[in-house]
């Protein structure tokens, strides 16, 4: 049986289930790799994502293993930080727009990229969330390339600027990640993602 966190009336509860299922006769594993799969495939309605999604270097033990230890999750825009479930886990979960505006005043980078940059010190070890900004992924990029271990990073952004490029640039990196080919994605891609593992981390 699969959790949806949103799901706590009966009309939700069955949504979800026939959700699931047809899920399943799109992606027909049920490995956690194949439950991730299904759940961006519900997140978006786009059974194509059945085919884009992409897991480098162990991403999903990583990721049970941060959620384990409460690493603290960072995100890129406040609709991942919300979309995230807050149950059954112990992890902090914080929007990087909340910090960095001198930095982005004074360089001119965008907000989430100059949060990212204001809280470097602290993405250690982190699961960081990316669903929206292409920018946010290359600095955070960067900074790996500098030394920075986070425990995992998710990076799905949207749209036509720079989003396949720097997943790409993800995929090049020695570090957990799970990313989408392509233009498409979205905060939605993530969120699915990032709940997937709490339930996956729960059993």
């Amino acid at each position: 049986m699969n959790i949806d966190f949103g799901a706590r009336t009966r009309e939700a509860k069955e949504i979800n289930d026939k959700s699931w299922s047809i899920a399943g006769e799109i992606v027909k594993g049920d490995t956690p790799k194949d439950r991730i799969i299904k759940r961006c495939v519900i997140a978006t309605g786009d059974p194509a994502f059945s085919e884009l999604m992409r897991f480098d270097h162990d991403p999903i033990n990583a990721g049970i293993k941060a959620i384990k230890s409460g690493a603290p999750i960072f995100t890129d825009i406040r609709m991942a930080q919300v979309g995230i479930t807050k149950r059954g886990h112990k992890c902090t979960i914080r929007c990087v727009l909340d910090a960095g505006q001198e930095i982005a005043d004074k360089t001119g980078v965008t907000r989430t990229s100059a949060g990212f940059m204001a809280l470097e010190k602290e993405l250690e070890g982190a699961i960081i969330v990316i669903g929206n900004a292409p920018s946010a992924v290359l600095t955070v990029c960067r900074m790996i390339e500098a030394g920075l271990h986070p425990g995992l990073l998710v990076a799905t952004p949207v749209g036509f600027v720079n989003a396949a490029e720097s997943k790409e640039v993800v995929r090049t990196l020695n570090i957990p990640s799970i990313t989408c080919v392509g233009t498409r994605g979205g905060t939605p891609v993530a969120v699915a993602v990032v709940n997937e593992l709490v339930e996956i981390a729960l059993k």
